[in-house]
């Protein structure tokens, strides 16, 4: 019986854990700096809202653990000894282990900004996190969050549901810009704006102002503009959490390296999830895949490799949903910010500047390729085997309320849709 340690409990070790239990007899000790049990990360923001309490976000029952015998160590990895299969805790204790699953997740960006380190100057992505977006909220008249991005906009939700004022600086000319195109860029600038935001663009921070205790009072733009306010959100993205792999012996780039069957340069040391990256993605997609689904799905493929059934992660047709307040948001493909040469467009919008469904395809073949859709639900079986068989584009107007997953007495916006779609296919 082999003995499996998993660095850190968030979805990606959890899943390798669960499935592991279910392969086989191996002893497996889930190991975490965070939290005793594992919680929906993308629930962090619901607690603090009030919306929901902390044991509503631990999607199994405590007695889960024991039940399955899945051990569970609470301490922190100061390195790993990967010759002599031993981890080191900053306690001076030390663990053994046949295999080991590096999943050690993500820490928020920091680009060496002045002041980053003061009193009220945060991200969010740890439990600890939360409790400290909590102890550096109180009093708080305005925060200033830095990063146009997915957990810079629960950020501004969060501080809004306490009648706290927000400022956001976003560097680029639409908010998210690297990822969204003009058009669903612009729809959601629109709606943060709805929402009372002060929403800056092509606007950077330069420094964090201190006040005489160490404690952000305002920070400065690279335009000199002062703000004064008491908090500063850091949502400029995430890096992968690998500084305690100290010797040198794990091979890394930005994250663990790792090959399609999320083998390290280790024998019998794996990665996987947000801090894991691939020498080459085995799909052509980015080698760092920080989502929750392509964690889990990590977590399933590495348990059947320690099980004996050596099996290559295939990740299928990429997928990611979000929220902009109260805009639900869903992608199918790739979805770029600047369409390639050789796709075509298909975009319509409703008159509420809130609904919107772009659809991209091959001009050279005529094949569907990608799907962004903004406050309308689709059926993800349907998007996937579309994309998956390049399935004609005439084909998928033809059969486009198929993926409609709206609930009954919605708006049904589908035949509009097909009607304009149609019109603009050559």
């Amino acid at each position: 019986m082999k003995h499996i340690a998993i660095i850190g409990n968030g979805i990606s070790g959890v899943t390798a854990a669960r499935h592991i239990r279910k392969l086989s007899d191996h002893k497996i000790t889930l190991i975490s700096a965070e939290t005793e049990h594992f919680f929906s990360r993308t629930a962090l923001m619901y607690v603090y809202m009030g919306h929901m309490k902390p044991e509503h976000i631990k999607p199994y029952e405590d007695h889960f653990w024991a039940k399955n015998r899945i051990d569970l160590k609470m301490g922190f990895v100061s390195n790993v000894d990967a010759s002599n299969k031993k981890l080191l805790f900053d306690s001076g204790e030390e663990m053994h282990f046949d295999d080991l699953i590096i999943a050690s997740g993500s820490k928020p960006n920091k680009f060496g900004w002045k002041g980053q380190d003061l009193d009220g100057v945060q991200g969010l992505y740890s439990w600890q996190d939360l409790e400290l977006m909590e102890e550096n909220s109180v009093n708080c008249d305005r925060a200033v969050i830095v990063g146009g991005g997915l957990i810079g906009i629960e950020m501004a939700e969060m501080f809004l549901s306490r009648g706290i004022k927000v400022t956001f600086l976003v560097r680029e000319k639409r908010f998210w810009g690297s990822v969204l195109p003009k058009e669903e860029g612009e729809l959601v600038s629109r709606h943060i704006l709805s929402h009372h935001v002060d929403l800056r663009f092509e606007t950077e921070l330069d420094e964090i102002i201190p006040d005489e205790n160490g404690r952000v009072k305002a920070i400065r733009t690279k335009d000199g503009e002062e703000i004064m306010c008491q908090f500063v959100g850091l949502t400029a993205g995430v890096g992968p959490n690998t500084s305690f792999l100290k010797d040198g012996s794990v091979a890394l780039n930005r994250g663990v390296l790792v090959n399609d069957f999320l083998e390290t340069n280790i024998p019998n040391v794996y990665s996987i999830g947000d801090c894991a990256e691939f020498h080459q993605h085995p799909t052509g997609r980015r080698n760092m895949e920080q989502v929750w689904y392509t964690g889990k799905m990590m977590g399933e493929t590495v348990a059947q490799t320690i099980c004996g059934n050596k099996t290559a992660y295939k990740p299928g047709v990429w997928f990611n949903s979000a929220k902009f307040f109260d805009i639900e948001y869903q992608t199918y493909g790739w979805v770029w910010a600047e369409p390639k040469e050789n796709e075509a467009i298909l975009y319509w919008e409703h008159t509420d500047g809130k609904k919107c469904l772009k659809l991209v395809y091959d001009m050279t073949d005529n094949s569907f390729l990608a799907a962004n859709v903004f406050g309308i639900r689709l059926r993800h079986k349907v998007l996937d085997y579309w994309i998956k068989h390049k399935t004609k584009i005439k084909v998928v107007l033809q059969n486009l309320e198929d993926a409609n997953f709206e609930p009954e007495f919605y708006e049904n916006s589908f035949p509009e849709i097909k009607k304009q779609f149609q019109s603009q296919i050559p």
